[in-house]
């Protein structure tokens, strides 16, 4: 058992092209916890002060999945899918900091905990002091929703749009979900 979720993230960041949505199916939740967690990126970006948000406009962020999924990754699985394979797991890609959301026009903070790796053309430790405040920052409580998860629930969310975190805590319970994923189109500031 692999809780990749378990942890702010983004689904599918690392894609040149990122999903657009994710769709989760409860076929089986745990007596208690396993609820979600659900962070806007939206509202997160709009508390931005407007000199942050001029910084930010021009920015480009790295993106990737192999410290997840590669041979030094976190989630290990025997199977031949892109778990524990380094040779599936070449996920990369650079995203604007700052996203136009390609439906709505709203701008979003496209980053995130998960799959975000630097701020492209700045060393690691600029990237990370500026990525740990954005980090911070979306977490707010006044950014988030939490999901409570029954029987025969489902829930849909924009990657674009959002974080989640998939909460650990029915230990000795058992979480099954069924997820699709849906193709997203480019992404642009």
């Amino acid at each position: 058992y692999t809780n990749i979720g378990g942890g702010w993230h983004t689904d599918h960041s690392y894609d040149v092209v990122p999903a657009m949505c994710s769709i989760l199916h409860a076929l089986e939740v745990p007596d208690y916890g396993g609820d979600t967690l659900f962070a806007g990126m939206g509202a997160a970006y709009d508390a931005l002060s407007d000199g942050f948000k001029e910084m930010l406009a021009s920015l480009k962020a790295v993106h990737s999945s192999r410290h997840v999924f590669g041979a030094a990754g976190l989630a290990k699985r025997g199977s031949g899918d892109r778990i524990g394979n380094p040779e599936a797991a070449t996920q990369d890609a650079v995203h604007p900091v700052v996203i136009r959301h390609p439906e709505t026009g709203r701008r979003l903070l496209y980053v995130n905990p998960g799959f975000t790796r630097s701020i492209e053309g700045w060393n690691q430790k600029e990237s990370d002091q500026l990525l740990e405040f954005l980090y911070r920052h979306a977490m707010s409580p006044e950014f988030q929703t939490r999901w409570h998860w029954q029987k025969g629930s489902l829930a849909m969310w924009d990657n674009r749009a959002t974080w989640h975190y998939a909460l650990n805590d029915y230990q000795g319970e058992r979480r099954h979900m069924h997820r699709i994923t849906v193709e997203g189109v480019p992404l642009s500031a």
